[in-house]
């Protein structure tokens, strides 16, 4: 593969390539009071036979429509993700059916505004999607007001990865006389960049070969090294950002001397292919910190696949985290028109034919856990990541987002600010005052709308 699948942009990019919409995204309706319950007129009952679905090309293919009109005896209407026009749509009180999203970044914002249906009625009685098999991060599903991981299930993810382990080039450690990362045992963040600036290479004071990318710089990334630490990046209410503790600090200090030392992508010096599927095929890359469903792009070509294996997240501090940065799936919004048949929808894709394809194919861990043994085992490099994936799974673990704005204007002030300090030299204390006041004013901005 040369370009990101829908698989890829689960985790890194959902919504990048509809940024310019980030900060707009602040305006949708505020107070849920404002918002009807969506059990009249709007709700299943009176409802039409077309669903209308929002979802990206990878996912929703002609192939997948017709099996899902087939399936489920409705029309499906597509409609191509764009954050704008969903924004726009909830507003006018005239939302999709079903709506692609992310469990860990998106489900406290809307559910905030309430605009998102409380499926638990649904999980309830169903024979298909049963609470008891639920793997725990569909918790990223849920919001009680206040932390995820309570409350309410407002949606379900498709597959998941813990985004934070890494896959790394069996063949380039043999090379530089290193030792291969354990499969039990998290590396440090010191080791792992000692790790990247060994494994680097350069020709003529360019980058031949990347040594390490642990993770793109973005807000997720900081929020789990912090995490690591023993500290947290959001305050108790959710209201504001705090790089300025030990913890964050610590983070962000860290990422600073790796973006110094120049040996893998960063906002200052990013990579040219765009993200990390291409370059770590074309042995460009040592180590990709990209979750499970990495193999799915690296079963691709055999040759790459023969060398790559599968590694712990790194930690920066004594508390063992493996965090999802995306759970992407679906949520059918409260003024919906056909609830009844976007829940079958869900049924048939996260519990039906679907579902089984996806667990088989290597790009996710499957969302429910009687799919888990139907992963792929088949190679050597299949069977090795099952095992570090398996071991690995204890260690998930929810972290709240805000409700009052977007991660991706969150990502838009770091990919502002980090690219100016990082070539200037400006010291992580500078550079947290300047995310703290951008971030909180953003945030500020927000919750104003909320009521």
């Amino acid at each position: 593969m040369s370009v990101p699948t829908a698989g890829s942009l689960d985790r890194r990019r959902f919504l990048a390539y509809s940024a310019g919409a980030a900060l707009a995204a602040t305006a949708l309706p505020g107070c849920a009071a404002s918002i009807d319950d969506g059990s009249g007129g709007g709700g299943s009952k009176g409802g039409s036979k077309t669903l209308t679905v929002m979802s990206v090309d990878g996912e929703m293919d002609k192939k997948t429509i017709k099996a899902a009109e087939q399936a489920l005896g409705v029309k499906i209407t597509y409609l191509a993700y764009d954050a704008t026009k969903l924004n726009a749509m909830l507003a006018a009180k005239n939302p999709p059916d079903v709506v692609r999203g992310s469990g860990a970044l998106d489900t406290p914002y809307f559910a905030a505004r309430g605009v998102m249906s409380d499926l638990d009625s649904y999980f309830t009685k169903s024979t298909v999607l049963k609470a008891s098999d639920l793997d725990p991060v569909n918790d990223l599903w849920r919001f009680d007001g206040k932390k995820q991981g309570a409350g309410p299930r407002y949606g379900m993810a498709k597959d998941y990865s813990q985004d934070a382990m890494f896959w790394y080039r069996t063949d380039m450690f043999d090379a530089a006389k290193l030792d291969r990362p354990s499969e039990t045992e998290p590396l440090s963040y010191d080791e792992w960049l000692d790790m990247g600036k060994q494994l680097v290479k350069r020709r003529l004071g360019k980058i031949k070969v990347y040594g390490l990318n642990p993770g793109g710089g973005n807000f997720a990334m900081f929020m789990n090294m912090t995490a690591s630490a023993g500290g947290r990046l959001f305050a108790e209410d959710l209201a504001s950002v705090d790089f300025s503790s030990p913890e964050a600090l610590k983070a962000l200090s860290w990422y600073l001397e790796y973006a110094k030392a120049n040996i893998g992508p960063s906002p200052a010096n990013p990579n040219p292919d765009g993200w990390d599927g291409p370059t770590y095929q074309a042995n460009r890359m040592a180590m990709a910190s990209d979750g499970y469903w990495f193999g799915g792009m690296i079963g691709g070509d055999a040759k790459v696949a023969e060398v790559s294996r599968f590694a712990p997240a790194p930690q920066l501090g004594g508390n063992r985290i493996s965090p999802c940065f995306g759970a992407t799936g679906y949520w059918i919004p409260k003024l919906a028109k056909n609830k009844d048949a976007a829940w079958k929808f869900f049924e048939w894709y996260f519990g039906g034919r679907p579902a089984k394809d996806r667990a088989t194919s290597g790009w996710g861990i499957p969302t429910l856990k009687s799919l888990r043994s139907q992963m792929p085992q088949t190679q050597p490099y299949q069977k090795q990541a099952y095992k570090v994936q398996q071991q690995e799974l204890p260690y998930l673990q929810v972290m709240t987002v805000t409700p009052y704005v977007q991660t991706t204007a969150l990502d838009a002030v770091i990919n502002k600010v980090l690219p100016g300090a990082i070539k200037s030299g400006t010291s992580a204390g500078k550079v947290a005052d300047e995310l703290n006041s951008q971030m909180n004013g953003a945030i500020a901005k927000g919750k104003e709308l909320v009521g």
